[in-house]
């Protein structure tokens, strides 16, 4: 297995003085600190000390299980497994998560096939076909894409697949069908666009409405998409990214469209590299995502003032996650879809490649701004200019170079007629705004809002700030099996757990990241002050230790209530009389010997 291989899927490497380089995918650096051994097989950060296998390596960048990468690995590299009864597999738990992943991959593969093959045969999918054809969409992109058709009868599929024998509770979880009505598919006389992972698995659909329908008086909406699952997180997940990929690694830079359309006219335009954002504004994970690829992004949107509106936001989620952007610029009023439709893939491809860097976007509509705004007296110019240069703060405020802000700064300044020192202090006193308002919505949320330490809360603080200290061997990753947020009664407690769980998710450590994640001023101003006793650091084994047994024997109270409720209205002499007594003596017994163990 070549590690260097593994280890490109994921960051662009680079060897430098007999080592291979890369900047580290689990915490944000401007210089290469991660390195792979591509004898030993292993990885290692000098910036975060995160290190292991290139099987760890694997797990800790897709968040999936020991088996699962080792499978992963076989298929990427052709070789074939041979699984023992007595081979550790992993836990029960992993196991299960396991096979029904696998059973969700291969009803979505099946199922995709399926839809785009009545796309093909079944005649009422001759409207969408002729919609696909008159968009411009050529028959090799509708087979490249594997679109499909979802046909009108909204019970079909479900009766479908039971008869293939797939059981009514896979079914209602599997997000095909309405929470509502279990037995009604989502999907209904709609286009449908198969969403892939990287590795070009199904793991979701888009449907489009046919153009022209409606339904006894009113309009559904335009496109409904799948909702989220195991093996799906839109956040996470791009259109198109699997056909991408390879010319994404290739070019470093990577297109970003708006929807299903325009990316499948870009690809037939020739920009294969060109990918979209699933029923939301590009997110900070996707970012993240395309960084271990992409040096650049280039955003193709529409040119209404909601495309502006979201390019503007995608400048700033690339700054934050140190990616350059820039922004194609067209004179068009239409989007990708739009213009293949009236002018052809040539002509697409020719405006694909006219884009100019996001600093130069945002200064000329900073500027068009100020023209538009200004009024007949030297007053009302004067309140433009000021608004069109507080619109590029935002930008200005993430760039990670110093140098690049005093650039930024001038160039802002000359472009709309403004001294540079008055803009640099319109720039300071925005700041110092900025802090101000954070720390008033600190100190009002500490005023309104009190928080009660429980014993949930407190192995909660302990574990957080376990987690965030300097360190590898952390307390919540050796607790965490034990806990399930269904468990967790305290609020706070709970929204610690989550953010917990999201930095394990993405890679994320230290107080920064923490705080971010949680989102709770209030709470995270309550952490930091306790942070600062040392009564939630000192011995932080034994505090963990002896919190998750005060929530234990809380959770066997609960439940012996429970069972001498359910005693109280059952029938004597029965099963269930003498499984609950059975169970409340195990209860007692478990009780009493944590008790005796404080």
């Amino acid at each position: 297995m070549d590690a260097l291989a593994v280890a490109s899927d994921y960051v662009q490497i680079s060897k430098k003085g007999g080592r291979f380089w890369a900047k580290c995918p689990f915490h944000s650096e401007k210089t290469a600190s991660f390195t792979v051994n591509p004898e030993l097989k292993t990885y290692y950060c000098f910036g975060c000390h995160k290190g292991g296998t290139i099987v760890n390596f694997v797990m800790e960048m897709d968040k999936i299980t020991y088996p699962e990468a080792i499978e992963l690995l076989a298929k990427r590299f052709s070789i074939q497994l041979v699984y023992e009864d007595s081979m550790d597999r992993g836990s029960k738990g992993d196991e299960d998560k396991k096979k029904e992943k696998d059973e969700l991959f291969e009803l979505y593969r099946r199922l995709a096939k399926t839809f785009h093959h009545f796309l093909q045969k079944m005649d009422d999918s001759e409207e969408g076909k002729h919609y696909i054809i008159s968009r411009g969409i050529k028959i090799e992109m509708i087979e490249r894409f594997g679109l499909g058709f979802a046909p009108v009868d909204r019970f079909w599929l479900h009766k479908f697949l039971i008869n293939k024998g797939y059981s009514r509770e896979f079914l209602s979880a599997s997000g095909l069908f309405s929470s509502r009505n279990p037995e009604t598919s989502l999907f209904s006389n709609r286009l449908m666009f198969p969403i892939n992972d990287r590795q070009g698995r199904v793991v979701a659909f888009g449907g489009r409405i046919i153009p022209g329908e409606s339904r006894e008086g009113w309009d559904p909406p335009k496109y409904i998409n799948s909702p989220e699952l195991g093996i799906y997180k839109k956040g996470e997940t791009l259109f198109a990214i699997d056909l991408a990929l390879s010319e994404i690694r290739r070019t470093k830079t990577v297109y970003i469209a708006e929807g299903y359309l325009d990316v499948i006219a870009l690809h037939q335009a020739g920009v294969v590299n060109a990918v979209a954002p699933l029923g939301t504004a590009f997110t900070n994970e996707q970012a993240r995502l395309l960084k271990r690829w992409a040096e650049r992004v280039i955003f193709f949107f529409d040119s209404d003032e909601a495309g502006r509106e979201a390019q503007n936001k995608g400048i700033l989620t690339c700054r934050r996650e140190g990616i350059a952007c820039s922004i194609v610029v067209t004179d068009e009023t239409d989007d990708p879809a739009g213009i293949l439709k009236e002018k052809g893939p040539g002509e697409l491809q020719k405006i694909a490649m006219n884009h100019v860097n996001d600093f130069d976007y945002l200064l000329n509509r900073a500027k068009n701004f100020a023209i538009k705004m200004e009024g007949k007296n030297a007053e009302g110019r004067a309140e433009a200019k000021v608004r069109a240069l507080e619109s590029l703060f935002p930008y200005i405020e993430i760039l990670e170079s110093d140098v690049a802000r005093t650039a930024c700064m001038e160039a802002a300044a000359d472009g709309l007629g403004l001294l540079p020192a008055n803009a640099v202090k319109d720039y300071e006193r925005y700041l110092q705004k900025k802090i101000t308002g954070i720390q008033g919505k600190r100190e009002e949320a500490k005023a309104n809002v009190k928080i009660t330490l429980s014993d949930e809360l407190t192995l909660f603080i302990v574990l957080a700030l376990d987690f965030v200290a300097p360190g590898e061997d952390k307390l919540f990753l050796k607790y965490r099996p034990l806990l399930e947020i269904s468990g967790i009664d305290d609020i706070n407690a709970k929204e610690i757990f989550i953010a917990l769980e999201e930095c394990i998710r993405y890679g994320l450590k230290g107080m920064d990241d923490f705080l971010e994640r949680l989102g709770n001023a209030a709470l995270g101003d309550f952490i930091i002050r306790k942070s600062l006793t040392g009564e939630f650091t000192v011995n932080a084994s034994r505090l963990a230790a002896l919190g998750l047994k005060k929530i234990r024997e809380k959770g066997l109270e609960q439940r012996r209530e429970e069972i001498l409720v359910e005693l109280r209205s059952a029938d004597t002499d029965n099963d269930m009389v003498r499984e609950l007594l059975t169970e409340k003596m195990q209860i007692d017994r478990e009780i009493q010997q944590l008790t005796k163990g404080r």
